[in-house]
């Protein structure tokens, strides 16, 4: 198990994750906190449970599509970055994300595109947003411009 903390850079919000890694299968429990919510997760291969404290609850299956993805959440590009092995040389993948935004939890599906660029960067893109995402060797977000970094 791995304690992972992430600060926001231009706006509060900041995640605690612990996360296990079987061989590029990641599970994971999390807590974001932002300006005025605190969001509780439990992430499964096919089944993402999550908790807006003190406002509801909600059940997110994968229904078929790539990942997950979770709004203000580092640690959710990991997971095509650790199935996909996209740190060790593969070439760009396209993936249909179930995206939750945050704090409301509206659920979606969005395309998405991780492009690595070697030296663990992957060129993330959605729609017209693009970011160069640094990831550790272990295929977990160091920094995401915009987003958040990594401390601890």
């Amino acid at each position: 198990m791995t304690t992972l903390v992430w600060r926001g850079l231009d706006f509060p919000p900041m995640e605690l994750a612990r996360a296990e890694v079987a061989g590029t299968e990641l599970r994971a429990t999390g807590t974001q906190l932002g300006v005025a919510y605190e969001l509780r997760y439990d992430l499964e291969p096919e089944l993402l449970r999550l908790d807006l404290v003190g406002e509801r609850r909600l059940a997110v299956p994968l229904a078929g599509l790539d990942f997950f993805d979770l709004g203000n959440s580092p640690l959710f590009n990991s997971l095509p970055v650790l199935r996909d092995g996209l740190l060790s040389g593969s070439g760009a993948r396209n993936y249909v994300m179930r995206w939750v935004s945050v704090p409301e939890l509206e659920v979606h599906e969005a395309p998405q595109r991780y492009e690595p660029l070697g030296d663990g960067i992957v060129r993330f893109s959605s729609g017209p947003f693009v970011a160069d995402v640094e990831f550790d060797h272990d295929g977990f977000v160091v920094r995401y411009p915009q987003l958040a970094e990594r401390i601890g």
